[in-house]
């Protein structure tokens, strides 16, 4: 531990818990479309509106990594749809945004980052589109690298070495901190970067994959590691 330099964060599950936020902020998205443009959902469900994003997906594999335009797509393409302009899309997307950033940090998130701020270089990569400006926590990072700018998802090793190139550290001198097995664990391995799961849950690690050097429940019990 003695010879790391900087932690990469992943975020979704890691900082929060994502899944209650998208819910919150699509139900947010389509009280907006009731009130403003309501002939959309004559037309579709909430149900709806994501098998069209994920056949989007689907016929632009290219842009699969970039959620924001997937959402923005459909929304356009839900626009056309029910004779609406298309900047119906930007106002929808809009709302969804600010309240998919209205995010509820885990407990130990605040305590551990102040710790490790100053001691450590503090980054972040996400497969996501959270916004660390918007939620308050940018202070504590000094680059945050999303997939839709990066070109790629993780557990692509592309988006570690370019997030590692731009900031000018060593990836052996690299701890990645993240939730997924496949994403987070096994992308940071392969590029070279020592994967650290953050196990919230308690699962067991799946037998098929090799773990990683380093567990933790928590990360207080991660701070307290490596400060």
């Amino acid at each position: 531990m003695r010879d790391v330099q900087a932690v990469i964060f992943d975020l979704d599950d890691t900082l929060w818990e994502v899944g209650p936020v998208i819910v919150r902020a699509e139900h947010a998205m389509l009280a907006f479309l009731a009130d403003r443009y309501p002939r959309v959902l004559e037309l579709h469900s909430l149900e709806s509106m994501r098998d069209v994003r994920a056949r989007m997906a689907l016929e632009h594999p290219a842009m699969r990594h970039d959620f924001t335009w997937l959402r923005l797509e459909s929304l356009r393409s839900h626009a056309r749809e029910a004779g609406y302009p298309e900047a119906m899309a930007h106002e929808a997307f809009s709302v969804f945004y600010r309240a998919r950033n209205d995010v509820t940090l885990f407990d130990d998130v605040l305590p551990a980052l102040e710790r490790l701020h100053g001691r450590f270089r503090l980054f972040a990569i996400s497969n996501g589109n959270a916004d660390l400006a918007a939620i308050g926590l940018a202070r504590f990072f000094e680059r945050a690298l999303a997939a839709r700018d990066a070109g790629m998802l993780k557990p692509d090793p592309r988006i570690f070495a370019l997030l590692l190139q731009r900031a000018g550290v060593k990836p052996e001198r690299t701890l990645h901190v993240g939730d997924d097995v496949v994403a987070d664990v096994e992308g940071a391995r392969r590029a070279g970067v020592t994967p650290v799961w953050l196990n919230r849950a308690g699962e067991e690690w799946p037998e098929a994959a090799l773990p990683p050097p380093l567990t933790v429940r928590t990360l207080t019990e991660f701070a307290g590691l490596v400060c």
